[in-house]
């Protein structure tokens, strides 16, 4: 049964969702996490899971010491999967909207200041066909603050180098433009000009994605996640780079000089504002730091 119901939920979140791969695995391993321990230890099936199961469950995370961010992720696997099955008519009620998610500590994004952006930069090697593209991806996701998912998903239909836009297609369906800075634009004018022509020649089979492996292939997100973690180490850096770093530095960078949260949480393309106010933290203390710094009786 579960296989099945697997299968379908599967489909219903890569077509109406258009979840990641990497949301996709996570609901599937949480799902099946939850069914192993149901079974093994409360001999049930996952049909007849009920309220008071749940709470079992969420006993044995806690005494296995689960952090509470991962303890919600799987609540929130498991919630989902059940109102998908109630709105099929496989199950007549969900368990999971009785089930109260832990309270998360708020935890602050990492960022990189502007000089450190400039090592990261000034690291990569630009006389190579893999640098030239290593430069241009990090320039457009640092410009742009579009999510890993979001960038691989990047077609040549999407650039417009005449208007400096980007058209991205975000979580569930939700296309947005966002524009393209004049380091980004330079950065892909060469890339495009010079390094892709080249890659693209090494594949069998062609694509129309902007940003290719060094096979020449369709560039994908584990790749995109080693190229970051080589720029950084090149760069002398000390902190991790990854995609949702520059994501957050980004934002952060806007709100440092003026912008308000209302653009930040359109180019970031967040349905909810009180996911974009997360930044504002970091803004104060940014200010703070700068006033304690700069005043004299400070």
């Amino acid at each position: 049964m579960l296989e099945l119901w697997l299968k379908q939920f599967t489909e219903y979140l890569q077509i109406e969702k258009r979840a990641s791969v990497h949301t996709v695995l996570n609901y599937t391993k949480d799902l099946r996490d939850f069914d192993d321990f149901i079974s093994q230890h409360l001999r049930k099936s996952i049909a007849a899971v009920s309220y008071g199961d749940i709470r079992i469950y969420l006993t044995e995370l806690h005494t296995q010491l689960y952090a509470r961010r991962t303890v919600a992720r799987k609540l929130s696997s498991l919630r989902t999967f059940w109102s998908f099955l109630l709105r099929e008519g496989y199950v007549e009620e969900n368990p999971f909207t009785m089930v109260t998610t832990p309270k998360l500590d708020k935890k602050l994004p990492t960022f990189f200041y502007e000089d450190e952006m400039n090592y990261i930069f000034e690291a990569i090697d630009t006389s190579t066909l893999l640098g030239q593209r290593n430069k241009a991806l990090i320039e457009v996701l640092y410009g742009t603050g579009i999510r890993v998912s979001e960038c691989v998903g990047l077609h040549l239909s999407d650039y417009d180098s005449e208007l400096g836009t980007l058209l991205v297609h975000g979580k569930g369906r939700k296309d947005r433009y966002v524009p393209v800075g004049s380091y980004a634009m330079e950065a892909l004018k060469v890339y495009l000009d010079e390094s892709r022509p080249k890659l693209i020649m090494k594949a069998n089979i062609q694509t129309e994605a902007i940003f290719l492996s060094y096979r020449g292939a369709h560039l994908k997100e584990r790749s995109i996640r080693k190229i970051l973690s080589t720029v950084v180490k090149d760069a002398a850096v000390s902190a991790r780079l990854s995609p949702h770093v520059l994501r957050h530095t980004f934002a952060t960078h806007l709100l440092n000089e003026g912008a308000d949260l209302r653009t930040v949480q359109e180019l970031l393309g967040h349905s909810d504002l009180s996911a974009t106010q997360i930044y504002t933290h970091v803004t104060k203390d940014h200010l703070r730091e700068v006033y304690r710094k700069s005043h004299p009786r400070a």
